[in-house]
């Protein structure tokens, strides 16, 4: 069906564009204006225009209002001109189920050529060359991988177009950093941040072909070259190729109209190709921008067809036959034709754009045969910094076959294009336009990039005042930027009311001193633009390099502005309140040589003088301390407890703690009054920074630990909004830096009286989340006193490590939560004490008090920062005597530990649970060590469920940040009975075989007497020749599994054939006896399956041999074991 009212879903000259195309098809037009857009000529062409929500951008990018606006107003049709939402299937589908015509390709032809490597992959099927690329969407180290096998490649995002998302990349650049900057550009611009990398085509063409289809037949318009190219982003585009053979064009668009008919593509289409300048018959197919292009004007010239008229006769059902397009029918190109961009923008001398803006204050496009200017501007267009820097596209066209009349007619036009009030790159084009290679299309897709730093100076030359001998008094303002109002804050608001537009420039003061001083005298520029609050100095004045001479106000803050030689002020080049750019010229003075100095340069300062600005900060630092609640520290003194300040400066070194978010209150404004929340709630319950932890023993360097304590002097110690926030922050850069991190947990959980919210249940936040990544990546150190509940216990359970003091109460509940879960009515005494918490494995260490906690917790830490230079180790001669000869006779496995480390550098974990185990960090030769023993006084060290938990989360704990294991084995095998598989012991125990089996640190084990079947096998990694070594004492015995079953079992016919009890019971302590001759170390060890049987007094010199083979632990990025196991 023809379309009746098309909505133009875009801004610009190309919805100026359109507008005009629809109107010559007398189709009426409905403009979109963001709300900072409202000035823009495209509302003022149109029939109609409505404004949308939102400013920027992200207006033009809300898919959602957009169609709500085309529904609401009547529209059968929505353009969306280029950019913007013009390749965005979702967009057009959002359309197509609406019955709204999108004019362009079909929703699901977008999602295809939209994503360049489904594009790439149509492409291959059907034989058309592609530039060799990464297999997919690539993240940075595939990128790196892919630099090194091609040496010189382009960074490109998956999606869109226009230059956005694209980098050049060589051998050597910092790829991960480029990678950043590309995916930001383009998850920023298509909403997608997906990044694939091809190979560079170093001396190549861009040459693109232009395609028109309608869903069943497709042509060709013929190609455009458009190979000057800034940043990516094409510069100069020209119909056709002046520089391609015949047969080079026919091989590209033969391969554009295979894809596009292979699809059955409907509406306008550009597909993209590199052709190798040094061999032209060598051509890559890059991308489909399905979509009108910006250069479309081109084309349109040399062929005579209207494409943006037939693109929307083709959306509202026209055929190419109906509308004479088929390509037969297609007018050849005839001459050529040249479009230049005019962007606001300057360019550096390393080929950078950098953008420019202000007010217009003349505006006369070119005009004569040959001559068109596509533009959104007029005179008194304030441009936006938040839109592209396209102002105008000027094209020339020449009918002749040669391609330097279309070079000199375009030149012509821009020369004298009259565009005032911004800086535009009209110079630095007609540059471009001077280079002999750019007037006979010698060029490659670098050559600006190769000829920047001349063409900013060949720019230079040419006049930038070329409209000066027709400027008159009125337009002495047009350095200024934008207009001079009052300083009424309505003013601005007033001015420029489009039903008010007022086009005069003439607003600045007719005297302003021109650009040029008097003879002699040289200027002093602005360094930054922005407005002159304040003028300290009048001609005739004398001044000294470095005295203030004004102050300009820019971005709220304002800036004095220092004399940058001396002499005599001649005059001044601005009046108070003016807005200028940067560069302006703000006062000329005559050098002179003066005895003067500038008083600044005089001035003494007194470094004990506190403004009143820093006393506010200490002011309000010093409401967080303890000393501003001496109440509140009493109270907590009185029960026996410490304040979060007065633990954290036990635990971290003097002097090194920084803390964060100091000042921050409660989220409770809506219901306190901002005095209260400074008095009361300041730090919002948590005192948190980075401090040195052990610094004297390893150096600041690598003591730095994230240290953080809820302090229950504030609200409890609950988890508020921003005391979230707090943490998150903190969970971030500990995980950014790879610190330590020690949680003092103490605290009820989440607060319920915070009122500064969105509303909703606040289980959006992310402090869980964020803690919980930690796990494996470093160590977390969790300490308790007094009751940690809720959403404070869970972070707490989070902790590779639980500290508590002995009046301790943890638990998920506190006393309200459960009481209203209807359980029950308890004090919080009661709910999770220690006699509960540390039984059952939840606490790791108990201590007496909360000095013993933080003691202990740099203890903690210590193992896992590195050696120590300092230490001493027993007589090991010990060793010899503590395990009995009389092989049924107990001993205490703590004491083999003890002496076998250092001394004092053993620290017990869980020693409250399990058992059956005894796990403990230590230290032999100042290494740290984990050692995982059997205690024989359990069970007689058989392995249970507890143990194979306990042991194998210890191995995880130790690998995850390479501490070395040693396994102290003495067990008669893992635990049987119907009682042990109450107790899942197959599972549970198997975690022992499992967690060993992935460990890659190296670990050692020493049999101290038993060594039996599979739990003999679980001490040992699952096996003997799986540790370092494995080696045992004398007073180690061996066996499938314990001698006194295998001799049941294995004689059991002997047994029953033996009638006198007496006599079978002689044969089977015989038998034993002889089992356990054959099972001794010693003769183990005749079969190779021991490493060796050692003196026990030489257990530590094995152990310091496996120590110093291993190979050096190397700094890792990133976690070695995805977290560590809470159980």
């Amino acid at each position: 069906m023809p379309i009746e009212k098309l909505l133009i879903a875009n801004r610009g000259e190309i919805a100026v564009r359109i507008a005009r195309a629809a109107g010559d098809l007398g189709i009426l037009s409905v403009a979109t204006f963001s709300s900072d857009d409202h000035l823009s000529l495209h509302t003022q062409v149109s029939d109609a225009s409505v404004g949308l929500e939102g400013s920027g951008a992200a207006a033009y990018l809300d898919i959602d209002q957009i169609v709500a606006v085309a529904i609401s107003n009547g529209c059968d049709a929505v353009h969306p001109g280029y950019g913007f939402l013009a390749e965005n299937a979702d967009f057009a589908r959002a359309l197509e189920n609406e019955g709204i015509t999108f004019v362009g390709p079909l929703s699901d032809q977008l999602a295809l050529f939209g994503d360049k490597l489904s594009a790439r992959n149509l492409a291959t099927q059907l034989d058309v060359p592609v530039v060799p690329a990464t297999a997919g969407a690539a993240n940075s180290e595939e990128i790196e991988e892919f630099l090194a096998e091609h040496g010189a490649i382009m960074v490109k995002a998956v999606a869109g177009g226009g230059g956005r998302g694209m980098r050049e990349v060589r051998s050597g650049q910092d790829v991960p950093a480029i990678f950043e900057r590309c995916q930001s550009e383009a998850q920023s611009a298509f909403g997608i941040g997906d990044l694939y990398a091809e190979k560079l085509i170093e001396s190549a063409r861009h040459v693109e072909v232009q395609i028109i289809g309608d869903g069943k037949s497709v042509a060709h318009l013929g190609e455009r070259e458009c190979t000057l190219q800034r940043q990516n982003q094409k510069i100069i585009e020209v119909a056709p190729s002046p520089s391609i053979t015949e047969e080079v064009r026919d091989l590209l668009t033969d391969a554009a109209t295979r894809m596009a008919a292979e699809v059955g593509y409907r509406g306008l289409g550009t597909w993209e190709f590199l052709v190798d300048a040094t061999d032209p018959t060598n051509i890559a197919f890059i991308e489909t921008n399905a979509r009108l292009q910006v250069e479309h004007t081109v084309t349109e010239e040399v062929t005579g067809v209207d494409l943006v008229r037939n693109q929307i006769l083709v959306a509202g059902g026209s055929s190419l036959g109906d509308l004479g397009l088929q390509q037969d029918q297609v007018p050849e190109a005839k001459g050529f034709a040249i479009q230049c961009r005019v962007n606001t923008e300057t360019m550096t001398e390393e080929g950078v754009a950098r953008p420019a803006g202000g007010t217009i204050s003349a505006f006369e496009t070119p005009s004569g045969p040959g001559v068109r200017t596509d533009s959104y501007g007029y005179q008194g267009y304030a441009t936006n910094p938040n839109f592209d820097s396209l102002i105008a596209k000027v094209i020339g066209y020449s009918p002749t076959s040669d391609y330097e009349d279309a070079v000199r007619r375009v030149r012509r036009a821009l020369g004298e294009f009259r565009l005032e009030g911004v800086l535009t790159n009209i110079t630095y084009l007609l540059a471009l336009l001077d280079r002999p290679e750019v007037r006979t299309n010698e060029v490659t897709t670098s050559f600006i990039n190769t000829f920047a730093a001349e063409l900013v100076e060949e720019a230079k030359l040419i006049s930038s005042d070329r409209w000066s001998s027709l400027s008159t008094d009125e337009d002495t303002n047009a350095s200024l930027a934008g207009a001079r109002v009052s300083n009424d804050p309505l003013a601005v608001l007033q001015h420029g009311d489009i039903d008010e537009r007022n086009t005069d420039s003439s607003s600045a003061n007719s005297e302003m001193s021109p650009s040029v001083g008097p003879d002699g005298s040289r200027p002093v520029e602005a360094p930054l633009q922005g407005t002159i609050i304040s003028i300290s100095v009048t001609p005739g004045d004398e001044v000294a390099i470095g005295q203030p001479v004004a102050v300009m106000e820019a971005m709220k803050m304002e800036h004095v502005i220092a004399s940058t030689m001396t002499g005599i002020v001649r005059s001044l080049g601005v009046s108070e309140g003016d807005t200028i750019y940067e560069g302006h010229a703000l006062l000329f003075i005559e050098e002179a040589d003066l005895d003067i100095e500038s008083d600044e340069t005089q001035a003494t300062v007194d470094l004990d003088f506190i403004r009143p600005d820093l006393q506010e900060v200490f002011d309000r630092h010093y409401k967080g301390m303890d000393e501003a609640k001496p109440a509140a520290v009493e109270k907590r003194h009185g029960r026996g407890h410490r304040t979060a300040r007065e633990n954290l400066s036990r635990l971290v070194d003097d002097g090194t703690f920084v803390e964060y978010g100091p000042l921050m209150v409660a989220a409770q404004r809506r219901r306190r009054s901002l005095d209260d929340l400074i008095d009361n709630t300041q730090g919002d319950g948590m005192v948190a920074g980075i401090g040195s932890v052990n610094g004297d023993l390893f150096g600041d360097d690598d003591a730095q630990t994230m240290v953080m304590s809820y302090d229950y002097m504030v609200l409890a110690g609950t988890q508020g909004l921003q005391n979230h926030r707090k943490k998150d922050r903190l969970f971030e850069l500990a995980e950014q830096n790879q610190l330590p991190t020690v949680l003092l947990a103490e605290g009820g959980g989440g607060r319920p009286g915070d009122t500064d919210t969105m509303g909703g249940a606040g289980l959006d936040c992310w402090a869980f989340t964020f803690f919980a990544k930690l796990s494996g990546l470093v160590p977390l150190v969790g300490v308790t006193n007094g009751r940690c509940f809720a959403g404070n216990a869970v972070l707490l359970g989070c902790c590779d490590v639980i500290i508590a003091t002995k009046g301790s109460n943890i638990g998920i509940g506190g006393p309200a939560m459960i009481e209203g879960g209807g359980l029950g009515v308890f004090r919080p005494e009661e709910v999770g004490p220690v006699e509960v918490q540390y039984p059952n494995g939840v606490i790791d260490i108990l201590v007496d008090d909360e000095d013993e906690a933080m003691d202990v917790a740099k203890k903690y830490l210590s193992y896992f920062q590195g050696p120590v230079d300092d230490w001493e180790a027993p007589d090991q001669r010990l060793l010899r005597h503590i395990v009995p000869e009389n092989r049924l006779r107990a001993y205490d496995v703590r004491e083999v530990i003890d002496t076998m480390c250092d001394v004092d550098s053993t620290l017990e974990i869980r020693k409250g649970w399990g058992p059956g185990c005894v796990t403990t960090l230590g230290r032999i030769e100042g290494r740290p060590i984990g050692i995982i023993a059997n205690n024989n006084h359990h069970l007689g060290g058989a392995i249970d469920a507890d143990v194979g938990d306990k042991g194998s989360r210890f191995m995880q704990l130790c690998d995850a940040h390479d501490i070395p294991l040693i396994f102290l084995c003495d067990t008669p095998g893992i635990m049987v009975g119907p009682q042990a598989e109450y107790e899942a012991t197959v599972r549970h125990a198997s975690r022992m075989f499992v967690t060993s089996a992935s460990v890659t640190v190296p670990f050692m084990t020493v049999v101290l007497r038993k060594g039996y079947g599979l739990g003999a096998q679980a001490m040992a990694g699952g096996s003997f020749k799986a540790p370092v070594f494995c080696v045992a004492w004398p007073t180690g015995e061996f066996g499938g599994m314990g001698l006194e079953g295998f001799v049941k079992l294995g004689y059991r016919k002997e047994l029953e054939s033996i009638e006198d009890p007496d006599e079978r019971i002689a044969y089977y302590e015989e038998m034993v006896a002889k089992l356990y001759e054959n099972g001794k170390a010693v003769s183990t060890a005749t079969f190779f399956e021991l490493d060796d049987v050692i003196d026990p007094s030489e257990t530590r010199t094995w152990v310091s041999m496996a120590l110093r083979a291993a190979p050096k632990t190397e700094p890792r990025e990133g976690k070695k074991r995805p977290m560590i196991d809470t159980w």
